[in-house]
């Protein structure tokens, strides 16, 4: 299986749905209760992100595995490296992995990128090594396993961190933001649409960010807003024209959901 590259010279956005979950404002919201809002039921999609480019594909983010995702009751839709193979990249061909944190539903197969270079902030790499992931509130979003292999990968010498921000190729870049964890960073995209903001989980839903409703899960409440903050200026004064959530339900059909193809139903596009 070959990789699919590019033949515009642009890159390209591919949002991948591959799991689903129900749950309420008040589990997925801090303290929805001084909103003053009823407590409703809630979707939440997970996604990973597939960005082409001329040379060659990244992979930003790998899901949650098998075991991740049974531990704590999640649907697959598509399972990850299946999904990312439907759309012609094959884990083992070593492409580019960008994980934004390393939360059990961003990590969860990196062991299957056995030679693929790795690229986490060094704030997230150093946070899930200082003894703080074994406290309840932080352990409760990871995977000991997981953890593991991403310092397996460190070293074997795949792991590359940045500190605030790094050019992953022309066009793209991975800036860190913290908030939700230490290290959680967002991924910027050229494309010929315009920029594209993958926000992962700075952003989990557009609700969060039009209403200034921070996510229930935070290492520090004030970065969040902040990011908050930034990502609204970045599409004010139009450094992004295109924000993407890291698990709204309504993210595909907002960006056009593909009903045919590989993956249908699955996927959107930009670019």
């Amino acid at each position: 299986m070959t990789n699919p590259v590019s033949t515009s010279g642009a890159n390209r956005v591919t949002i991948v749905q591959y799991g689903t979950r129900q749950g309420r404002k008040s589990e997925v919201y801090l303290n929805w209760g001084i909103y003053g809002r009823p407590d409703e039921p809630i979707g939440m999609d997970y996604f990973l992100w597939l960005v082409e480019t001329p040379s060659g594909p990244i992979v930003v983010d790998t899901g949650f595995s098998a075991a991740g995702g049974a531990n704590r009751s999640r649907t697959f839709l598509a399972q990850p490296i299946e999904a990312l193979a439907a759309l012609g990249v094959d884990a083992a061909t070593a492409p580019e992995v960008l994980v934004t944190h390393a939360h059990y539903d961003h990590i969860g197969n990196v062991d299957a990128f056995a030679s693929a270079r790795v690229t986490i902030s060094a704030a997230e790499r150093d946070f899930w090594s200082s003894g703080m992931e074994q406290r309840a509130q932080f352990h409760h979003s990871i995977e000991d396993a997981e953890l593991e292999t991403l310092r397996r990968v460190e070293a074997e010498g795949r792991l590359r961190t940045f500190d605030d921000e790094l050019e992953i190729a022309p066009g793209v870049r991975m800036l860190r933001v913290g908030g939700h964890t230490p290290g959680q960073s967002i991924v910027l995209v050229d494309t010929a649409d315009g920029v594209v903001a993958l926000a992962s989980d700075a952003i989990h839903y557009y609700e969060e960010h039009d209403d200034d409703v921070p996510f229930a899960f935070v290492a520090d409440l004030p970065a969040m807003y902040a990011g908050f903050d930034l990502l609204h200026a970045m599409v004010a004064d139009g450094r992004v024209q295109h924000l993407v959530s890291g698990h709204d339900p309504s993210t595909l059909d907002r960006f056009g959901r593909i009903a045919d193809g590989p993956l249908p139903g699955l996927t959107a596009r930009i670019g």
